[in-house]
């Protein structure tokens, strides 16, 4: 075997992207407890070793990350050899510096590449190892490792639930012979598969769960002959796992949406003005770009030439567009809107207000808890404390009482016999069930009435919810701007100046435009015909109409030509709208008038609000608008408490300032700049039918058809799921206490435990599924239950 090379080796540059050692090398300075990593190229292997406990999936998914991003920045003339298929360093021609990766010792072995800190030689004797899938990197989709959720991994478990209550009803219905027990053998292998996964991936990380005593008391019951009761087990836990795979998959992505959706190239302008397609990763600062309307801006840039509106909704939560003029900010990711603008790059790519969210959600989903179930917190305990008592009582039987060790007789039932009575009795399986089938009928009622739980966990902590926080535009507005009125100068002409509003704005498609055609297709104005149509870049439209000039815009550019109105209106003095409105004016001939515009609340707001109070809530908004616009919106829906003005982060910090005081958080919005506020919440809903991907993939709960008051009908499932749940647990707790003590004793039956055992399984399924339809007779006509 030839000797591993070794290279002595100390940050990387922060220009090198194409170099897997380099790209590690970071990973080590930004985790402390991370002491090697392996990367094992021929069987698509990480492994990561780590001294003593740590957060093991956090250190994987900073190594992941490094490699999945060197991945997607490395090309043709720049890969890294190692992920190439290279055997070792000394073939790159262009290898990392002698002293680039500090306190590191690089080896390869046989196609394995092991990054390892320079410690004591006994040190590596203590290393904990662990193994995942070599993450890949997928051109314009983002593979994030900690997610890794197969769509239609359900289906799968499905069928293997399937063939084994088939198979297990063939073998009970054949009775006894060699086919019966080849059909229950078949069943056992169908219904353990994606169990027998689950705890081959939990003995790696040096834990059992229920997982393995469900396996254990399968092949216990098969062990004394109880095949049917076996089967029965396995069905019931594969079927169940089955459901929750798919109740997950309904609301999962695979594509980060933030990333597929940004900006990938940039028009940048050379020194003659030639205009070249870059990457955007390779945008520097000072460089100079075109932006075309109805393109995104694809970095902060700022305003040199021209004027425009964008739409920054995405990142602001302002409903209405934001006019940019020459020395303007403009966001990256938000969409210019009309005018042809140029621009000079404020800050790379990477240190965006995009870029910046995107580090926010990653952030706010390290540091929230996750949720835990109960089953889950002393499963581990529940397993060995079992598997230990019916070993013990084995020998107990055996030695102490005189039983047979394994044969039974008519008159005596063997230690094995007893031992394994015992292990079916203590059987989790109303337990296992009793949390899952809860969840289950809590998350098909909600989907039926437009709501969405991504998983039990949003089940169990929404009835936990003291607080509720929410978003203004998109969330308690409809996020679509409304014709509030017409006014015309001198009055009386209002329809006038509505009929050359629409006919102008139809061929426009700023959201401006959008709000007065849809008033005039609403109320059914007649159009006037128009000629010479042209766009004033940052300014608005003029035209022909009647042989008239026509301008319709920006109050400033209208100002402009009101000398030739004569003295019948002094525009200044025309009072400037209310804070939260918008304007759009006209001027023909001797008319001038305005189109105002708001985005409207919700006509289910006030209602929602008040029900929040009267349940015991305190409901939040968070804004992104103007302090005007906030109290007004104090005002009309009696909300209480408003913060207004507040950036993405601000939104972050307030959320983190009701979990310090001991209040339990939801968050509901809908837009990319609420994305981490959803991820740092307690519990994230999302409105579902405008929502932003980002939203979507944040929020636990999803509001289908944006029905704010199905929040509510939400809120109050989770109570009853909750209460549901509880039940359960006694339940199965109480049941598996009293056949454990009659075990211990000796005075029950097999047949009289599988009885009580299933009997009890049974119970909790049925109390679970009363949540299917214990709300129907208390639901208003809104699909709020009562």
């Amino acid at each position: 075997m030839k000797a591993p090379s070794t290279i002595s080796t100390n940050p990387a540059p922060a220009g090198d992207t194409h170099c897997l050692v380099l790209s590690v090398a970071r990973a080590f300075a930004e985790e402390p407890s991370l002491e090697a990593v392996k990367v094992d190229k021929p069987q698509s292997e990480l492994a990561v070793a780590t001294l003593g406990p740590s957060d093991t999936m956090h250190i994987r998914r900073t190594v992941s990350n490094r490699i999945v991003h060197l991945q997607q920045q490395s090309s043709k003339e720049a890969r890294c050899g190692l992920l190439a298929g290279e055997p070792n360093c000394e073939s790159c021609p262009t290898p990392y510096p002698s002293d680039a990766v500090k306190h590191l010792e690089v080896r390869h072995e046989n196609g394995e590449t092991t990054i390892k800190r320079l410690t004591c030689p006994t040190a590596p004797k203590f290393w904990k190892w662990r193994r995942f899938p070599l993450p890949k990197f997928i051109p314009r989709e983002v593979h994030l490792p900690d997610e890794e959720h197969h769509e239609d991994e359900w289906k799968w478990q499905f069928a293997a639930a399937a063939f084994c209550g088939v198979l297990g009803l063939t073998g009970y219905f054949l009775g006894e012979g060699t086919a019966a027990l080849a059909c229950f053998i078949a069943a056992y292998l169908a219904g353990a598969w994606f169990t027998a996964q689950e705890v081959r991936e939990g003995l790696q990380e040096g834990h059992l769960d229920v997982h393995f005593l469900m396996l254990a008391v399968a092949a216990g019951s098969a062990a004394i002959g109880a095949w049917g009761e076996g089967t029965m087990l396995l069905f019931l836990f594969s079927l169940s796992g089955a459901l929750e795979h798919y109740a997950m998959g309904r609301t999962s992505r695979e594509i980060r949406s933030l990333f597929k959706e940004a900006p990938k190239t940039a028009l940048v302008l050379d020194e003659q003005g030639h205009e070249i397609t870059t990457p955007v990763e390779e945008l520097r600062s000072g460089q100079r770009l075109l932006i075309k309307p109805n393109q995104q801006f694809p970095v902060d840039a700022e305003v040199l030439k021209g004027g425009t509106s964008a739409d920054e909704s995405n990142l602001t939560g302002e409903a209405l567009p934001v006019e940019k003029m020459i020395g303007d900010t403009l966001l990256a990711g938000t969409m210019n809107l009309s005018g042809v603008v140029e621009a000079v790059v404020l800050r790379p790519a990477g240190e965006s207000a995009l870029q910046k969210i995107i580090k926010l959600i990653k952030e706010a989903q390290h540091l929230k808890a996750p949720s835990q179930r109960f089953t889950d917190k002393f499963g581990t305990t529940y397993t060995w404390s079992i598997l230990a008592l019916t070993t013990v009582m084995f020998f107990v039987w055996w030695l102490a009482a005189g039983r047979a060790p394994f044969v039974s007789t008519g008159a005596s039932k063997s230690a094995f016999y007893q031992a394994m009575t015992l292990l079916v009795v203590a059987s989790p399986c109303a337990l296992v069930l009793s949390i899952p089938s809860a969840v289950l009928a809590a998350i098909a009622y909600g989907a039926r009435r437009g709501v969405l739980f991504r998983g039990g966990a949003a089940v169990e902590n929404l009835a936990k919810v003291n607080v509720v926080a929410m978003d203004k535009t998109g969330t308690l507005t409809t996020g679509e701007l409304q014709v509030e009125r017409v006014e015309s100068f001198p009055p009386g002409r209002e329809g006038e100046v509505a009929q050359l509003a629409y006919s102008l704005e139809r061929f426009s498609t700023h959201p401006l435009a959008r709000a007065i055609t849809r008033h005039g297709k609403q109320q059914g104005i007649a159009l006037v015909e128009i000629s010479n149509l042209e766009s004033v870049s940052g300014a608005g439209l003029e035209a022909m109409v009647e042989g008239h000039g026509v301008r319709l815009g920006k109050r400033n550019w209208i100002a402009e030509i009101m000398p030739d109105l004569g003295d019948t209106v002094i525009l200044p003095a025309i009072a400037k709208t209310e804070k939260g409105m918008s304007e759009v004016w006209l001027v023909f001939k001797d008319l001038l008038g305005r189109v105002l515009l708001r985005d409207d609340l919700r006509p289910e707001a006030r209602g929602v609000v008040e029900k929040l109070r009267a349940l015991g809530l305190r409901s939040v908004v968070l804004t992104g608008d103007r302090r005007e616009t906030g109290e007004h919106l104090r005002q009309q829906l009696a909300v209480d408490e408003v913060r207004a003005e507040l950036k993405p982060e601000e939104k972050v910090q307030a959320i983190q300032s009701f979990t310090r005081e001991g209040k339990f958080v939801a968050m509901i919005g809908d837009g990319v700049n609420d994305a981490p506020s959803l991820a740092m919440a307690d519990v994230g809903v999302a409105m579902g039918a405008r929502g932003s991907d980002a939203a979507l993939e944040q929020a636990e709960i999803v509001l289908m058809h944006d029905r704010l008051e199905n929040f509510l009908t939400a809120f109050q499932l989770s109570r009853r799921a909750r209460a549901v749940i509880k039940q359960n647990l006694v339940i199965s707790l109480g049941t598996v206490a009293v056949l454990v003590s009659c075990a211990l004793a000796g005075v029950i039956p097999l047949t009289l435990g599988v009885i009580g055992h299933e009997g009890s399984t049974v119970i909790v399924v049925a109390n679970s599924l009363r949540l299917l339809f214990g709300g129907r007779k208390t639901q208003r006509s809104d699909g709020v239950m009562e």
